[in-house]
């Protein structure tokens, strides 16, 4: 159990320890794997920045994902979507994610392109992994971009889908594998849902340390 993301994020950060100065990039899976992913970067002394990827939700049930799709376009479905609904329903549930995916790169990045992926050991970061949807779609699109390595890490997710995503990339980094898993917020005593504002505050925050030349994070750091 972790006492909030930040606890979480610096206990994984420990545990990627040796990815430190190894000029990796961290990329959250926004919005509450900014808040991990910013700890992790800073921590590792890489860079940082956030992959916009939206949940494809079946029209009969918004809730319940077939998939997803990450901002370059790359789509993600799982095995069921295809067998359920049309590809004419899945290309019109992109289309529409698509402009959402548009909206947070604006806001979260002030538009700004991801740095260069290929070649590099890209570190995945999320709060943690339910169905994986949105992380599916953001490795489909590292691998597309030809990343050298790709890692993803979580403070939490199903035993099941680590094995899973074993299959997908070169390491998964998971703290906790609980054996009756339904939520992420059940591995953390304070959970909450971060505002696009909040998460852009960790992509400025990150900035300015880096520019005022903070090297590395230490346990008691404080972003308030």
């Amino acid at each position: 159990m972790f006492k909030d993301r930040k606890d979480a994020a610096l206990q994984l950060a420990k545990a990627l320890e040796k990815y430190r100065n190894t000029d990796a990039i961290v990329l959250g899976i926004p919005r509450g794997g900014a808040e991990t992913a910013f700890y992790v970067a800073m921590h590792l002394n890489a860079d940082f920045s956030l992959l916009v990827s939206r949940k494809l939700g079946h029209p009969a049930n918004p809730e319940y994902a077939i998939g997803a799709v990450a901002e370059d376009g790359t789509v993600y479905l799982n095995k069921y979507a295809k067998l359920e609904l049309s590809q004419d329903t899945i290309n019109e549930l992109a289309e529409q994610q698509k402009k959402e995916i548009e909206r947070r790169i604006e806001i979260l990045r002030k538009g700004e392109p991801l740095p260069v992926l290929k070649d590099k050991t890209v570190i995945l970061v999320d709060d943690g992994i339910a169905t994986g949807a949105t992380l599916y779609a953001a490795i489909h699109m590292c691998k597309k971009q030809e990343a050298g390595k790709i890692v993803v890490a979580a403070p939490v997710a199903g035993i099941e889908k680590k094995k899973e995503l074993l299959k997908e990339v070169d390491e998964v980094v998971i703290l906790e594998t609980p054996s009756f898993y339904h939520a992420v917020s059940q591995a953390y005593n304070t959970f909450y849902n971060l505002t696009d504002a909040q998460a852009l505050e960790f992509m400025e925050k990150w900035k300015k340390e880096r520019h005022n030349g903070q090297k590395e994070i230490h346990p008691d750091y404080n972003t308030k």
